[in-house]
């Protein structure tokens, strides 16, 4: 069994932007676990799964990702859940809320993934920047600096991306395309 997780990833240069912070935050305020991942937003969080079962999991998110359009995502400034995660704030869009839940339901279908965590509290999209090694003390001294700072970036998601852990970090393991917005536009010729 290994451990997955399957999320959103922003543009290059948002991730970029996102890895100077997470560095700043190692740097300034010894909270380095959050560079164990590329910058995301996790839509279904860590679970095991069989190696050998990777083929099924990858076909099923591919029929998924095959039926969903482009997501716009907007992320603006800092929010945390206190006392241990402060986080890039990405907005509750309908669009967002929607393939969330049309996620959650289809991996439970097909697969029988749930999140636990999930069933208990609501989704609350986010694109962590420190924690877990945050202590209490630095938390409060980070998010006095960053409760108020301006952030605002726009994109558009177009992938699903499965990650898996290596023991060490977190690394893209396959994408998936969302393509029902360009597969109607060819059949509309």
């Amino acid at each position: 069994m290994k451990l997955y997780f399957i999320a959103l990833l922003p543009p290059q240069e948002i991730q970029d932007y996102a890895n100077q912070i997470k560095q700043y935050f190692a740097d300034k305020y010894a909270s380095s676990h959050a560079q164990k991942s590329p910058p995301h937003i996790t839509l279904q969080p860590p679970f095991e799964w069989e190696d050998t079962d990777i083929p099924l999991l990858e076909e099923h998110l591919k029929t998924f990702a095959l039926r969903q359009n482009s997501i716009p995502i907007t992320l603006s400034g800092y929010a945390a859940f206190v006392p241990r995660v402060i986080y890039i704030d990405v907005v509750r869009s309908p669009e967002l809320l929607t393939v969330h839940q049309n996620f959650m339901s289809y991996l439970e279908t097909h697969l029988g993934i749930t999140d636990k965590v999930g069933q208990t509290r609501p989704f609350v999209p986010h694109m962590t920047v420190a924690f877990k090694d945050l202590t209490r003390q630095n938390f409060q001294a980070a998010w006095s600096e960053f409760e108020k700072r301006q952030l605002h970036f726009e994109f558009t998601a177009s992938v699903l991306t499965l990650l898996a852990h290596d023991g060490n970090r977190w690394n893209i393991k396959s994408e998936f395309p969302f393509v029902a917005s360009t597969t109607e536009q060819q059949l509309n010729f």
